[in-house]
């Protein structure tokens, strides 16, 4: 997650954010990560008690904590923080200064290389590092296009990483390891890597590394000015000689539409405390689920309804979407003003041109007709293997792709990867546009997939699926399935994850996730009718026809009339 500070100090100006990671935290989530830890620490196992916070920004949660415990116990208290920023660094300092009963050690040094220097294997070495009591962080979440390869890889290579990097693993990994066993982590990060691909190996080291005792979900609740969507985990290190045994707690908070609400708090941080249906002053109307972490895979929330919720669908499920075929993403050209808003004229018109679907024209069912753009393509497929097009062989499209030759070139990534200049960076197989596919939205909040029968290229803001088995009739149903509000309810209780104003990502890894009900069956017939029925009427209103297959669907997964109506 990105780096949060409590309050715009001014250390850092906004086009520096981007690159260091930082942004602005709530004091009250400061507040409620700080009540945490308190409550969890054992304030009877030491008279000196080291905090830290590696990521101090202005010292807002070290500051929080330090009082914290001053209030709550009568133990010596040493602090020490860590930051690269010069002008954050002077303001800890200065808040620190005013907490005379804290002995504080304010570093202006990179955590990751201090981690390192503690840590070394020199046989020579004459100290060893002091390991924390407590840690209160919210480290800077820089990806790795904005890392750099090079960083990116030292970083996998020191810390183990494997996969796509970004700097907040490396500052959890590097925390463990200046952890006493049975301290307590108490972090913010983004909620994301709980459910991404690219969060796989740090979910893994997490739970190598820490006892889960809980995690809050604060999804869109909008804590922050930018779109960040976070979450608290409250960690203990692993005590080898413990015997102790946890069962990790999960809460969820996410905004809920056309429900009238039963209970009004004033702040987000009362309500998470409650469950159901909550009204939070000035912010909206949010369910609050309790329950456990199911470490499953993605990381998600999970209770005795949401367990036999999926226990039912599992029983009436014959194969996912995974089944008919795989799930890829639309083209992605890394310069769109050259390749799809061109500049290209009636008179000078590039010979690779072809028509492009984009989120656009997106409608169940069956896209709009008017929306489409263009995307000049230079790759083709032969004898089934997907190459890059000889564009002598295009005079027009040579020219066009001539006169932004300095900015293709300046795509550094794509020479290096031993591609051709003019390259799309991330191209499709074009003898699969042909087939019948089904394209759906990247981000929407309602499940968005129709089918395409023109051959049209897929951009890279929506998905693609064609039946690996060709058997289109099969995709009638995928068709109906992805439509449907069941299929709502099941990415809600399987991934419980949204952004902003209750959209959700319909990504690969989720989507191929989907079931679907044996499609032999009388229901799955009916549905694959009516599916093509609704496809044939559009853009005539389809309305009753959509209600009636959106309940045969429900009841191909086994729930009663009953509870489809609740």
């Amino acid at each position: 997650m990105e780096k949060q500070i409590s309050k715009p100090t001014g250390h850092l100006a906004l086009k520096d954010r981007k690159q260091t990671g930082a942004h602005y935290t709530p004091n009250k989530l400061s507040d409620f990560v700080v009540s945490q830890i308190v409550n969890h620490i054992d304030l009877k196992a030491t008279k000196t008690l080291l905090i830290a916070d590696p990521a101090i920004g202005d010292g807002e949660l070290l500051e929080s904590l330090a009082k914290n415990l001053i209030k709550n116990s009568n133990l010596h208290i040493n602090a020490q923080g860590f930051d690269i920023d010069a002008a954050a660094i002077n303001a800890s300092k200065g808040r620190m200064i005013k907490i005379p009963e804290v002995k504080s050690d304010i570093n202006q040094t990179d955590f990751i290389d201090y981690v390192l220097e503690q840590t070394d294997n020199n046989l020579f070495r004459t100290h060893y590092p002091q390991l924390f009591d407590a840690v209160i962080a919210n480290p800077p979440y820089v990806r790795t296009q904005v890392l750099g390869a090079k960083r990116a890889q030292l970083l996998s290579k020191q810390f183990g990483l494997k996969g796509r990097v970004d700097l907040y693993h490396a500052f959890i990994l590097g925390i463990a390891k200046l952890m006493k066993p049975g301290g307590i982590l108490g972090i913010i990060v983004s909620n994301r890597f709980m459910t991404t691909k690219s969060g796989e190996q740090i979910r893994k080291n997490i739970l190598d590394l820490f006892d889960i005792i809980h995690i809050w979900d604060f999804g869109d609740t909008q804590l922050f000015e930018a779109a960040v969507l976070p979450a608290v985990l409250l960690l203990r290190r692993k005590d080898q000689t413990s015997t102790h045994q946890y069962q990790p707690e999960f809460t969820s908070i996410y905004s809920i539409n056309n429900v009238k609400e039963q209970k009004i708090f004033s702040s987000v941080f009362d309500a998470i405390l409650s469950e159901g249906i909550v009204q939070v002053t000035n912010k909206g109307v949010f369910k609050v689920k309790q329950g456990y972490l199911d470490a499953n895979g993605v990381w998600k929330i999970s209770n005795k309804e949401v367990d036999d919720w999926i226990k039912k669908v599992d029983s009436h499920t014959r194969m996912l979407f995974s089944g008919v075929g795989k799930i890829r993403v639309g083209v992605k050209t890394t310069a769109d003003n050259v390749f799809i808003n061109g500049d290209w004229t009636e008179e000078d018109r590039p010979e690779l041109l072809q028509k492009l679907t984009t989120h656009h024209v997106a409608r169940k069912y069956k896209s709009f007709t008017k929306g489409y753009k263009l995307i000049l393509y230079p790759h083709e497929s032969v004898n089934g293997i997907r190459n890059v097009i000889d564009i002598d062989k295009f005079p027009k499209s040579k020219k066009y792709l001539n006169k932004h030759k300095a900015q293709l070139e300046n795509r550094k990534y794509v020479i290096e990867a031993g591609r051709k200049w003019y390259e799309i960076w991330v191209p499709q197989d074009p003898q699969l546009w042909s087939k019948p596919k089904i394209v759906f939205r990247d981000i929407s909040k309602k499940p968005t997939f129709w089918l395409d029968l023109n051959g049209t290229i897929v951009n890279g803001d929506c998905y693609w699926l064609v039946s690996d088995q060709n058997n289109n009739e099969l995709l009638w149903l995928v068709l109906a399935i992805a439509n449907s509000t069941f299929i709502e309810s099941f990415y809600d209780h399987k991934f419980n994850n949204k952004l902003y104003s209750g959209r959700r990502r319909f990504i690969s890894q989720y989507v191929e996730k989907f079931p679907l009900p044996d499609p032999r069956s009388d229901l799955s017939l009916e549905i694959i009718q009516l599916s093509k029925k609704i496809y044939n009427t559009l853009p005539e209103n389809v309305d009753t026809m959509e209600n009636e297959i959106d309940n045969l669907v429900w009841k191909s997964f086994g729930f009663s009339d009953k509870e489809i109506a609740r």
